[in-house]
């Protein structure tokens, strides 16, 4: 069913016959129809900037291939590449309106980028919208390109595009976290393993270990970002490059690394480019190691904040807000349970990814539109989550120095540390006998006249026990 417009109109016309598009609209008639056969999310394409970006910079680069073959006129190149230029410095993104999911493998995308850029650039040619006797969206904007082309390749710059912000992002949360290994370095605390206690280390220790894992997987982002800059760029229809020239492949990307800084080559084998999702789902999996190792880093704030009376309490998180409307002065670690959501969202993202990839039949695959709605929800909300996980949560946190201390003496993991002095089985009876009075173990160690106070001083400093050492003279088994 037809929605009614409402206003001023200007009647264009397609396969399916005339319709009255608002006479105000840069796009036209296809996006029209588009817009009324997928009301799905409500979220239409200019939601990601990027990829309105990305479609007006690969019109940009098609145009200026088709000037130097000869094959468009330097007027409609110039109007078409001002329209680009525009759109690419943020103008006329209200305009892009379809639905990011569509039908149609993205059909719809590049008929409303094709259309806002052929009335813009009308205008600049002194035409009305909608005189596509002057400029056409498909004859001109569109020529020597088909949707199997333009979309895919658009995607990848969106993605290139949202993934360098997230690399910076995930290098801020980084930041954090090695700023704080640093300030906790001298701070020992009781490692645990199975939530047991283990053995000791520096609460900069395990800090550092978040910032390790944060530069990791920015490694992993940055490899997969690479196989996105393999683009199927003239190949048209299934990658046979009909309708387009021999040399317009490599002048078109050369032009769209010109305009956009990214470093594209054509694939070797467009048919296999033009069907291949595994760029996308090798991006996707990383997506989803960074959001499974930051969740489970999320998890461990909260635990290690968790009380603050009757939990670990070892860290304070940053109080930001009030947690309850019935428990007074109860504040909740709100900042790790958004993260926390935002790695169940990407993990979630990931399976639809997968699927639609898996779903593609023979040279090419429908779903593109779900994987890069997917892809780039994963890419905005992760680069908010870290930025906000740093700034509002990790630069506040705070130590509990003496409760740290306290859990440390009290601790039977200190048990391990003496094993290589009092050997594993005097070991165990002292951690033993702890466990069951309650007793410290190095006071039971010097009852028991095990080692000396000089020796166990020496034993439980800090640097030997969070650090590996070699045994000294003073510090022998008894």
């Amino acid at each position: 069913m037809s929605a009614p417009v409402t206003g001023p109109t200007r009647t264009e016309h397609d396969l399916l016959g005339d319709r009255d598009v608002p006479a105000a609209a840069y796009y036209g008639v296809h996006t029209l129809r588009a817009v009324e056969n997928f009301p799905i999310t409500g979220t239409p394409i200019s939601a990601y900037p990027d990829l309105v970006t990305a479609l007006a910079s690969v019109k940009q680069a098609a145009a200026l291939a088709n000037r130097d073959l000869g094959l468009l006129d330097g007027a409609k190149v110039d109007a078409i590449v001002r329209a680009c230029e525009e759109i690419r410095a943020g103008q006329w993104h209200d305009h892009f309106v379809v639905d990011v999911i569509q039908g149609g493998a993205g059909t719809s995308s590049n008929m409303n980028a094709n259309e806002v850029i052929a009335n813009r650039a009308l205008e600049l040619l002194g035409h009305a919208r909608g005189d596509y006797g002057h400029l056409h969206p498909l004859e001109d904007v569109n020529a020597g390109q088909s949707t199997n082309d333009v979309y895919p390749t658009a995607v990848r710059l969106s993605l290139q595009l949202a993934a360098a912000r997230l690399l910076e992002a995930m290098d801020v949360l980084r930041e954090a976290f090695a700023a704080k290994a640093e300030e906790f370095a001298d701070v020992l605390k009781m490692g645990r393993t199975q939530l047991q206690d283990a053995v000791p280390m520096t609460l900069g220790q395990e800090f550092a270990a978040y910032a390790v894992m944060l530069e990791e997987d920015r490694a992993r982002l940055a490899e997969a970002c690479a196989l996105l800059r393999e683009i199927n760029l003239g190949g048209t229809a299934i990658g046979t490059g009909l309708n387009a020239h021999p040399e317009y492949p490599e002048l078109a990307c050369r032009h769209l690394g010109s305009i956009t800084g990214v470093p594209v080559t054509v694939a070797g084998d467009l048919v296999e480019a033009t069907q291949d999702m595994g760029a996308f789902v090798q991006l996707s999996g990383v997506l989803k190691r960074i959001a499974v190792k930051l969740s489970k880093t999320c998890n461990d704030l909260r635990l290690l904040s968790c009380g603050p009376r009757a939990g670990l309490a070892e860290i304070n998180l940053p109080p930001v807000q009030a947690g309850s409307s019935i428990m007074p002065g109860k504040v909740n670690p709100v900042i790790p349970e958004v993260v926390n959501q935002i790695a169940f969202e990407v993990i979630g993202n990931d399976v639809t990814v997968t699927f639609a990839a898996e779903g593609g039949q023979l040279q090419l695959n429908a779903f593109e539109p779900v994987i890069a709605h997917s892809l780039l929800k994963s890419l905005t909300h992760l680069r908010a989550g870290c930025v906000t996980l740093a700034e509002r949560c990790v630069t506040g946190i705070t130590a509990n120095r003496e409760h740290l201390a306290r859990l440390v003496g009290q601790s039977i993991g200190l048990a391990t540390a003496l094993n290589p002095y009092i050997g594993y089985e005097q070991a165990t009876a002292v951690a033993q006998e702890a466990l069951t009075t309650g007793a410290a173990v190095h006071e039971l160690v010097l009852a028991k006249g095990l080692l000396t106070q000089e020796q166990l001083r020496e034993i439980l400093h800090p640097d030997n026990l969070a650090r590996p050492h070699t045994r000294t003279a003073t510090a022998v088994r008894a």
